[in-house]
């Protein structure tokens, strides 16, 4: 939760300072890392409770007071999950900008560099806490006291920090393509063309099975897919409704 709030302040101290020198008001800028906090919060924690679903039924059933329904919710709600936080900003964020009738993709271009930037402090706090574990193996690191029990007495790979360097090393790419000024308009769409794909390959070394599979993906891979194929066909779609104009 620490790094997680460090991050969340880099973010809002980052964007806000940058704002007016790539043409956006610093103010809107602030407010709509206020709104993607909001959406990060409830975003993450519904996409959790969407993927124990199954146990709905289960830990529902067990209700007989207001204080047994509040510690099912909590159960059931209480975690959260990055896709989920990641979707609920986004979407907050476009609510925002389309009711203050700016330019999105002003704001998006700042933005896009703050998301990995953002997740790099947050899988740090991951490692910390023994959440999001890697899967057995012969060098890495063992736990004793990790947020999930299923994580301790075992060297796992530290898939954590793998995915933060992988953050980072994105988030410089993208604040040096702000800077120069390069892929005006287009910087949130590299960042969900490239996060995806390392997201979904390092899906195969996290060890935290519980969270379920699909056809033999885990949520996780199944939205980078759907996040792949969406972006893919905006950009397409942008690309021909540019060559229109021509």
């Amino acid at each position: 939760m620490l790094m997680a709030l460090i991050g969340a302040l880099a973010v809002i101290f980052v964007a806000y300072k940058l704002a007016e020198s790539y043409g956006a008001d610093d103010l809107i800028m602030l407010n709509a890392t206020l709104f993607a906090g909001i959406g990060v919060i409830l975003g993450g924690h519904l996409l959790f409770g969407i993927t124990n679903i199954k146990h709905f039924g289960a830990v529902f059933s067990k209700v007989d007071g207001v204080e047994s329904f509040l510690s099912a919710v909590k159960s059931l709600f209480g975690g959260s999950v990055f896709y989920g936080g990641l979707l609920g900003a986004m979407l907050a964020v476009v609510i925002y900008l389309k009711l203050k009738k700016v330019r999105v993709l002003t704001y998006t271009d700042v933005l896009a560099p703050c998301i990995p930037m953002f997740h790099f402090f947050g899988r740090l706090g991951c490692f910390l806490s023994g959440c999001c574990f890697g899967v057995e193996c012969s060098v890495g690191f063992v736990y004793e006291n990790a947020a999930v029990p299923m994580a301790n007495g075992v060297r796992r790979f530290p898939v954590q920090l793998v995915e933060a360097v992988l953050n980072l090393a994105l988030c410089v790419v993208l604040f040096y393509l702000l800077k120069k000024r390069r892929c005006k308009g287009r910087l949130i769409n590299i960042y969900l063309a490239v996060y995806p794909v390392y997201r979904f390959i390092l899906e195969y070394f996290r060890g935290d099975d519980y969270r379920g599979f699909l056809f033999g993906l885990s949520t996780s891979q199944l939205i980078s897919l759907l996040l792949l194929v969406a972006n893919g066909a905006f950009m397409l779609y942008s690309y021909m409704k540019g060559r229109k104009k021509v």
